[in-house]
């Protein structure tokens, strides 16, 4: 006659259950911060590069310089606009534009962060400063998406914002932190911008 199996310890289960998660933990490598974003960069940096979509981003990405598409556009909406109140709502936008890429530039000398540095994987534009944080596209691009969207409607002028802010890591001048942080300023000194 086989015994019955002894009965299973309500507290050793207990003790399982709880220690599972950090036993599971341990499978998985720590990884820092720096490992994660450089991790992100090389991604952006190695992935979809054929020759001449390179090119096309570069070309896009340059018109970002200074912030000098988004004062263009500024300047050409107000130029055009039929109404007084749309043509002050372009005017404020091209001032805010202009003060985020001054306020940029600020906190750009005050952290100088460089930017990055990949083996073997050199930027694929030209910079106008060895500075990174924050990415002063992304700021401006933000901050024109938002105070713009006033006077025209802001879903094209977001999505030309999150291409330039791709625009940066693909190009190897920008680690994702650089963009994140400069689409935040930029939306934030639009956001605070008198009315």
């Amino acid at each position: 006659m086989a015994a019955d199996p002894p009965e299973a310890d309500p507290q050793a289960a207990k003790t399982d259950t709880r220690t599972m998660g950090p036993r599971l933990l341990h499978i998985v490598p720590a990884v820092s911060t720096i490992e994660l974003v450089l991790a992100l960069l090389l991604l952006a940096r190695t992935r979809g590069h054929a020759r001449w979509l390179e090119r096309a981003v570069g070309a896009y990405s340059r018109t970002g310089e200074h912030a000098a598409c988004w004062l263009a556009l500024g300047v050409a909406g107000a130029t055009v606009a039929r109404d007084a109140e749309r043509r002050q709502a372009w005017l404020r936008g091209l001032r805010v534009v202009a003060s985020a890429y001054a306020i940029n530039y600020a906190v750009k000398v005050t952290v100088r962060r460089r930017r990055p540095e990949l083996a073997g994987l050199p930027p694929l534009t030209p910079t106008v400063s060895g500075l990174s944080f924050p990415s002063a596209h992304a700021t401006t691009s933000f901050a024109a998406a938002r105070a713009y969207g006033r006077a025209v409607p802001a879903a094209p002028l977001y999505l030309a914002a999150v291409a330039f802010a791709l625009s940066r890591p693909y190009l190897g001048v920008h680690y994702p932190a650089d963009v994140l942080a400069g689409a935040g300023l930029g939306t934030a000194v639009a956001g605070a911008w008198p009315r």
